[in-house]
């Protein structure tokens, strides 16, 4: 038995440890000899090399790695351009507070700080984004920061980086010179909290007339106690639009996301609200959207948040899950609110709405229709990613999940182009489950090129693309702030055609009427043949309903402004909140 082993192996091995089982990359000169063990190790039938053809895809598909599966994605690039292409990925990963690794290549150590061939300072230039950041000096400690890195990494949720000048890996150290920490380590999990926080938030919401529960990813796999304590005490629930996916569309009481990337319930209740229930969440727009004067009640599992985003009357440091428990057994059963009821009412016009727009034949073909036949075809389980845009906050008002689905999208960086790598991690973490890219024309374009890894990695994806030749999410901030349009226009591409290019089947939609026969089809390439499909599909540039700017209630707006909006938007049976609170005798 040898007594040495190459560092790069001992490198990779670490990564296997720890249950990695792909990674993404490019190759370059100056991290060759990292995949030169790469390749030794998957040449064993171990880990796998994802061979991206952009280093920002791989960046972020390892960061979807962890949004999907909760285990430490990784990606690496070659030293300069290669390192600076994974700077999105690693941005991505520290703003949703992702654990990710990067591993970023650097000219051999006997070339350092000479102004090298694509040398850069490269822990430098890391330094804002990751939570642990090393160059490696020695071979021999090459493994070992690794596992430090990645240890860090889930202990800090964010992005690790380690720079790894080209000759330490390859580099003979002693077989028996390193080890893994995988086994040994622990996720922190927060305590469940104290009962006499418990005893003044109930207080604090039995005293409310008009609560409400705001929650993030926190509660995930918290979902039929969300549901039971919204029942319990009377309080809708409003989701951030990363947790679209935890409680089921259907559900009465849920009344969506805030803001823009929103829906109009979730936003009418919340100018409404005289108390929040703010539970594992980080909503950045609180400071513009939440009443300041409500009271504000806020569980989270990082202390750091705790009074981050609102004036807060308890706080309790707790894990979100453990949280609902000790609220639904310390609390009672409340009577029937008529706030509670005039919500509910409320949703169900807007799902109402939403039916009716997905149904809608006559014109030209819009968004709405798209999502009635992705939610056609779609499993229970399936897998969406979504990309940034308009398509984002589609997404969130018109998926119908059931709450066994995952939906992940960018969310603080807001990176466009990442619905095709978030595909790409979600097949290769999932290869049994059905897996959506839904994208807009101007994020595709910045990855399209990565279409083709679909294809050699055999990786079966429906790709949506919504065309509609114009960046429409900046098109309606232009006109929001009275502004004429400029530098949104995108011009033509035939994506089915970029499709077919890369071997991806490729179908194009330009009518309301041909969109069953193609997701049919999409839905045959998938299941049945086993390879990728793109679907191009040709939409209007019509805005969807800007629920942050609504013009419905005679008590704010004229009638005749109200029957414009209701006319430009085909909003005929839309109404006002004011009218289900009025209904239920809320003041």
């Amino acid at each position: 038995m040898a007594n040495t082993i190459d560092s790069g192996v001992a490198m990779i091995k670490t990564l296997e440890s720890w249950g990695v089982d792909h990674i993404y990359g490019l190759p370059g000169g100056s991290i060759n000899n990292v995949m030169y063990a790469l390749r030794e190790e998957q040449s064993k039938g171990n880990i796998k090399y994802i061979h991206v053809r952009h280093e920002e895809v791989g960046g972020l598909a390892a960061v979807d790695d962890g949004r999907v599966t909760g285990k430490i994605g990784v990606a690496f690039g070659s030293a300069g351009p290669g390192a600076t292409h994974l700077f999105q990925g690693a941005y991505d990963a520290m703003m949703d507070r992702v654990p990710t690794l990067f591993l970023v290549g650097q000219v051999p150590h006997n070339f350092m700080n000479a102004d090298f061939f694509q040398e850069q300072d490269e822990s430098q230039l890391f330094s804002d984004a990751a939570v642990y950041n090393r160059t490696v000096t020695t071979a021999e400690s090459l493994p070992k920061v690794v596992d430090e890195a990645i240890r860090q990494a889930y202990a800090k949720h964010g992005p690790a980086v380690v720079v790894i000048p080209n000759d330490l890996a390859h580099e003979q150290i002693p077989a028996d010179g390193y080890y893994s920490s995988a086994a040994n380590f622990e996720k922190a999990e927060a305590p469940e909290p104290k009962g006499e926080k418990v005893e003044e938030a109930l207080k604090l919401i039995k005293e409310a007339k008009k609560p409400v529960i705001y929650m993030g990813q926190g509660v995930r796999g918290a979902a039929d106690d969300m549901m039971e304590l919204s029942r319990k005490l009377q309080m809708p629930i409003i989701y951030a639009a990363l947790a679209k996916d935890v409680i089921p569309y259907e559900f009465p009481a849920l009344l969506g996301s805030g803001m823009r990337v929103a829906s109009k319930p979730a936003n009418e209740a919340l100018k409404e609200t005289d108390l929040m229930l703010f539970v594992g969440s980080n909503f950045p727009f609180s400071e513009i959207l939440f009443n300041p004067n409500a009271k504000f009640i806020q569980i989270d599992s990082n202390p750091a948040m705790l009074g981050k985003r609102h004036k807060t009357d308890v706080s309790m440091y707790a894990d979100a899950k453990k949280a609902l428990k000790k609220f639904l057994e310390m609390s009672e059963q409340l009577p029937e609110s008529p706030w509670y009821q005039a919500n509910i009412d409320n949703a169900n016009n807007w799902r109402e709405y939403n039916e009716h727009m997905m149904n809608k034949t006559d014109g030209d073909l819009r968004f709405e229709p798209v999502f009635k036949e992705i939610n056609r075809i779609a499993k229970d389980d399936a897998l969406f990613s979504i990309d940034v845009g308009d398509v984002t906050q589609n997404a969130v008002r018109l998926i119908k999940n059931s709450g066994k689905e995952r939906w992940f999208t960018s969310g603080l960086f807001a990176t466009m182009g990442a619905g095709l790598p978030g595909a790409l991690a979600a097949k290769l973490s999932h290869p049994d489950k059905q897996v959506f890219s839904l994208a807009g024309d101007g994020a595709q374009t910045m990855v399209m090129q990565d279409l083709i890894t679909e294809k050699l990695y055999n990786l079966p994806i429906i790709n949506v693309v919504f065309k509609n030749y114009e960046l429409g999410f900046i098109v309606d901030e232009q006109e929001d702030e009275g502004e004429e349009r400029f530098g949104v226009s995108l011009g033509g591409i035939d994506f089915a055609q970029v499709a077919e290019a890369q071997g991806v089947h490729g179908i194009h939609v330009t009518k309301v009427e041909e969109l069953p026969k193609a997701f049919d089809e999409a839905l045959e390439m998938t299941e049945h043949q086993n390879e990728p499909v793109l679907i191009d599909v040709q939409i209007t540039g019509e805005r969807p309903i800007p629920v942050e700017k609504l013009e419905l209630d005679p008590a704010e707006n004229s009638p005749e402004a109200i029957a414009q909006f209701k006319k430009r938007y085909y909003a005929e049976d839309l109404k006002p909140f004011s009218e289900f609170l009025a209904n239920h005798g809320v003041k």
